[in-house]
């Protein structure tokens, strides 16, 4: 898919969390855009320090059939001149990007059973997926780790609840790896999730977004089980503001 400009309106905005904000864009021109679950849109800004342009990405966290508009899911890095550029956009004003690229996109896996890993805000191209896949009715196991930090890192529960009751076939698990005091779900890095509750990977693909650090450790703990697609994105890891590698 060629890349090219798009003009766009701010349509929604959603604070999820005290530093996550879901941002939707309205395409104006042109009015619609295609992609494949995955992929990513970036935007040019200024750096505050280099003053000068640099290019930002941002994974489409909304689903390919929406096809006139865009919904992106960033957390606010202290100094990071792209987030600080979204965040500072409000409803109605109008903004541009360009588009679609990324090799981290859904696959054709229809004969395999699906595992997707997220850390943080990783998990907004494998929302797209996710959508994308239960929109189309996908036929086998899809199944979602999810490792944020606290309890007041968490987002996308009661969304991800409801589709778990409306596709017998989805099912997630969320972890926090520093939990405070009350909290009564999986406590510990994603990666243990993996190592429990993975047997086997002789019938599975597996989709990684997230840290560096995850995206080594999960691969290594799948390896040591077999032989499977293993499909990866690393996301911010402290080095940068954005940091894709796929």
């Amino acid at each position: 898919m060629p890349i090219q400009p798009f003009r766009a309106r701010v349509s929604g905005i959603r604070n999820l969390t005290y530093d996550v904000r879901e941002i939707t864009l309205r395409l104006l021109e042109p009015g619609q855009i295609a992609f494949k679950a995955g992929q990513f849109i970036s935007f040019e800004v200024v750096h505050p320090r280099l003053n000068q342009p640099v290019t930002r990405p941002y994974s489409i966290a909304s689903p390919p059939s929406q096809r006139d508009q865009v919904t992106l899911l960033l957390n606010l890095v202290p100094n990071g001149p792209g987030s600080t550029y979204l965040f500072s956009l409000r409803e109605g004003d109008e903004t541009q990007f360009k588009g679609v690229t990324g090799s981290f996109y859904l696959r054709d896996e229809a004969e395999r059973d699906l595992l997707f890993v997220a850390t943080g805000t990783g998990i907004a191209p494998i929302r797209s997926m996710l959508y994308d896949l239960l929109d189309k009715n996908f036929p086998r196991s899809i199944t979602l780790f999810w490792g944020l930090r606290s309890q007041k890192d968490l987002y996308y529960q009661d969304e991800l609840e409801a589709l778990a009751k409306a596709h017998r076939n989805f099912s997630f698990m969320t972890t926090l790896s520093r939990p405070e005091n009350g909290w009564q779900g999986r406590s510990g890095r994603v990666t243990r999730l993996v190592e429990e509750g993975m047997a086997s990977v002789k019938h599975l693909a597996v989709y990684l977004c997230g840290n560096g650090g995850m995206i080594k450790d999960v691969t290594a703990i799948l390896n040591g089980k077999g032989l499977c697609p293993i499909y990866r994105e690393k996301y911010y890891d402290g080095a940068g503001e954005e940091d894709r590698e796929a």
